[in-house]
C-alpha cells in the first residue's frame, strides 16, 4: 500500500531545507510507520533531490515524525530555476513511497 492510504503530511521550507511531516490517521498505525519510513529510507526514495542528510524526529504522543531533508531545495527559493523551490511537492511524493501492512 501507500504511505498517503494511511498517514498525511504537510511541508514547509527554510532556504535549502525542507521540513516534512508524516502524520498517522489512527495512532495504531504509528509504530508501522515508524519502523519503515525511517530516514534512510526517506533520503533514499528522494534519490538525487536531497543532497544531504535526513534526519528524523518522532512526535509519538501526535502519531507524528517530522523530517528534515538539508540541501533539497536546490539553494531555495532565491537561487533556484527549478519550479518548485518551496518543497510543496516533497510531501506527496513522500506520501507515495510503499509500505507493508502487518
Amino acid at each position: 500500500m501507500k504511505l498517503r492510504e494511511i498517514a498525511h503530511s504537510r511541508t514547509g521550507d527554510k532556504g535549502d531545507i525542507s521540513n516534512i511531516s508524516v502524520i498517522a490517521y489512527d495512532i495504531e498505525h504509528y509504530e508501522m510507520i515508524k519502523q519503515q519510513v525511517t530516514a534512510n529510507r526517506v533520503k533514499e526514495w528522494f534519490g538525487e533531490i536531497v543532497q544531504g542528510e535526513v534526519v528524523r524526529y518522532e512526535i509519538p504522543s501526535l502519531g507524528a515524525m517530522n523530517f528534515v531533508l538539508y540541501k533539497a531545495l536546490s539553494g531555495g527559493v532565491t537561487k533556484s530555476l527549478a519550479i518548485d523551490t518551496h518543497g510543496k511537492s516533497l510531501s506527496s511524493k513522500l506520501l507515495g513511497m510503499d509500505i507493508s501492512v502487518d
